[in-house]
């Protein structure tokens, strides 16, 4: 019995390392990058700590996990142990048979979840994985208990027959891209991951795309070779949960994007094979098993479709909700700069869009001379070089809105209000370029961050301040790679200082009914602020309510990576949606806190809600 449990697990470990061997020559596909293998030190921490953090938000599959997989890892090492070195003890056999019996208990709960399973999971062979891990679970206590006792008989057949089905699981999971490679590639993906700097602490963001040499022979990625190796692995660590479909405002909407899918497809295109063998949802509006890739490992048009990238809104709710820490929105990002620059994909009216940005330097194509005419009347100063200023005010594109231009008036009064030395910069401010880099036309961000960071290097300031959480990200993170340096704040960052501080008196007392505040993408989970705006409503003493999701899990309005432009049809409009979960918490009024969020929920064809920013607010209860 002994030479037969000895066989088995040989056999496993066989067709496990056969795997291995097969995965690194799949990842060795994409581009060079130097990381350093003693990160592989590392994976327990990440996994225990960064990891599981994120796993932990549904208790349930945290401890089924801890169950299933420390069951069945813990147990294989210690039948190494006991028949292959020879450690056969009374302890190691107890020990061994209380692994397997935890193994059993996680199999218990995967197979209780996949009886009822949400939409969001894949069926196929992930469908037999409680399966597989009874088999190896019975198999392998049955095997050990009838060595224990020199017994020979039917309980030995059968759990012969179960420890085959368990090992041809294991053995074959790296080899036969089944579930259980991710045993392999999602501890190897931790230690290699494409962003090291989200390790740094536990929940550290790290989310400032990386720039493009634009002196490179080609721009963007166009074919599986063109990802760096890890970012292939990282695709392969995928385990197939759908959190990112569940999370995805795109979706939800029935625009032809669904993040699982993506990522499968270009584990499908890492694999050379087409899309026929997955079996989850698929991209809303697209038949899934249609798609290959082309002869050379080309992503476009046969494996993906550019609308299924231009339906991304860049929100990044599907790498905040994924357990695997996968970044959906960087190899988006990277293959629409593929398609943006080397094939002129870019969906008509965002090429329109592309276009006057290049032509006018601003967005909507207004005439710089008139981007401090806003505030005229508010005595507010143009920043002059070698004339030092505390605080250095971005109109950005909502100087040229009137909506939005109420805003701007509004944070100037109450700076004033505050003694707060404020001035704009005028004509010599042009659009941040975040529109044309998440659209995928890199070469026109950098000139435009370019010749901004030099005419703000010519001024005098202690900080920029911003009503555009897409300008706090651009100019507080993502030209940091150009060479700038500047202190950012958004404008509930720096009222909420100001009120705390007493430098502003909010004592009017306000008539609001319930109100809730809608978390704009790019303040929460890509600059990780989510209090500033929640103290600020605090100190109205309103009656706050929040919706489901709310803080870091929020609903994007739909306007961000350039989606407002795309135009990618659906079956319905992401702000909708969002205004549907507004309602669902009976608010008479939602405070945003973005001109963009602003824009997409007032043109929501209703009367139950008014939407404010949340400034306005703010400067009634200050009597402004």
């Amino acid at each position: 019995m002994s030479s037969l449990i000895v066989a088995l697990l040989a056999i496993a470990v066989a067709g496990f390392a056969a795997g291995v061997y097969r995965r690194l020559a799949l990842w060795r596909q994409g581009r060079a990058v130097d990381l350093p293998l003693s990160l592989l030190l590392q994976v327990p921490k990440r996994y225990l700590v960064d990891l599981h953090h994120i796993v932990a938000r549904d208790r349930y599959i945290a401890n089924t996990h801890v169950a299933a997989a420390g069951g069945v890892v813990g147990s294989f090492v210690l039948l190494v142990l006991v028949y292959v070195l020879g450690f056969k003890n009374a302890f190691t056999y107890g020990v061994l048979w209380g692994l397997l019996v935890l193994g059993l208990l996680g199999a218990f709960f995967v197979f209780k979840r996949r009886q009822s399973p949400p939409d969001r999971l894949s069926r196929g062979h992930w469908a037999m994985v409680p399966y597989s891990l009874f088999a190896f679970g019975l198999g392998f206590l049955g095997l050990t208990i009838a060595e224990a006792n020199a017994s020979q008989g039917t309980l030995a057949l059968v759990a012969t027959v179960l420890a085959i089905v368990g090992v041809r699981e294991i053995a074959g999971g790296a080899l036969l891209s089944r579930p259980l490679k991710h045993l392999l590639s999602g501890s190897v993906h931790l230690a290699f991951h494409p962003r090291q700097a989200r390790f740094d602490q536990v929940g550290a963001l790290s989310t400032d795309l990386r720039p493009m040499d634009p002196e490179a022979e080609q721009y963007g990625v166009g074919k599986v070779s063109d990802f760096e190796w890890n970012r292939l692995l990282s695709f392969d660590a995928c385990v197939e949960c759908g959190k990112c479909q569940e999370a995805c405002p795109a979706y939800a909407a029935g625009q032809p994007l669904n993040p699982k899918k993506l990522i499968q497809d270009l584990v499908a295109g890492m694999e050379g094979r087409s899309d026929q063998a997955y079996a989850g949802a698929g991209h809303p509006g697209m038949p899934v098993g249609t798609h290959q890739p082309g002869s050379d490992g080309a992503l476009f048009p046969s494996l993906l479709e550019e609308q299924t990238l231009y339906a991304c809104t860049t929100c990044r709710a599907c790498v905040q909700a994924c357990p695997m820490m996968i970044e959906h929105v960087d190899a988006i990002v990277d293959m629409r700069r593929f398609v943006a620059l080397e094939q002129g994909g870019v969906p008509s009216n965002a090429q329109a869009v592309l276009q006057t940005l290049r032509n006018t330097d601003t967005v909507g194509g207004y005439d710089l001379a008139e981007r401090a005419n806003w505030s005229v009347d508010l005595q507010l100063p143009i920043a002059q070089p070698g004339q030092h200023v505390e605080v250095l005010f971005w109109s950005g594109e909502s100087a040229y809105e009137l909506r939005n231009q109420k805003t701007l008036r509004l944070v100037a009064q109450l700076l004033k209000k505050a003694g707060v030395n404020a001035a704009v910069i005028g004509e010599q401010e042009l659009d941040t370029g975040d529109v044309a880099r998440r659209l995928g036309d890199e070469l026109l961000f950098q000139n435009l961050a370019e010749r901004n960071i030099n005419y703000l290097n010519t001024l005098s300031f202690d900080r920029i301040l911003t009503i555009d959480p897409h300008v706090l990200q651009a100019l507080g993170q993502e030209y940091r790679a150009f060479g700038a340096d500047f202190e950012v704040l958004h404008h509930t960052q720096l009222l909420d200082q100001l009120v705390h501080s007493g430098d502003l008196d909010l004592s009017r007392a306000l008539q609001r009914g319930t109100v809730t505040y809608h978390d704009p993408c790019y303040l929460g989970r890509y600059n990780g602020e989510t209090e500033a705006p929640r103290r600020l409503l605090d100190a109205l003493n309103l009656q706050v309510a929040e919706m489901e999701r709310s803080g870091m899990n929020s609903r994007c309005c739909g306007w961000g990576g350039g989606a407002a432009f795309s135009d990618v049809p659906g079956e319905h409009r992401v702000p909708d949606l969002r205004m549907q979960e507004i309602h669902a918490v009976q608010a008479k009024t939602v405070a945003v806190a973005c001109p963009n969020c602003m824009t997409m929920l007032e043109g929501v064809v209703q009367d139950q809600t008014e939407v404010v920013d949340i400034v306005e607010l703010v400067a009634e209860a200050a009597g402004v």
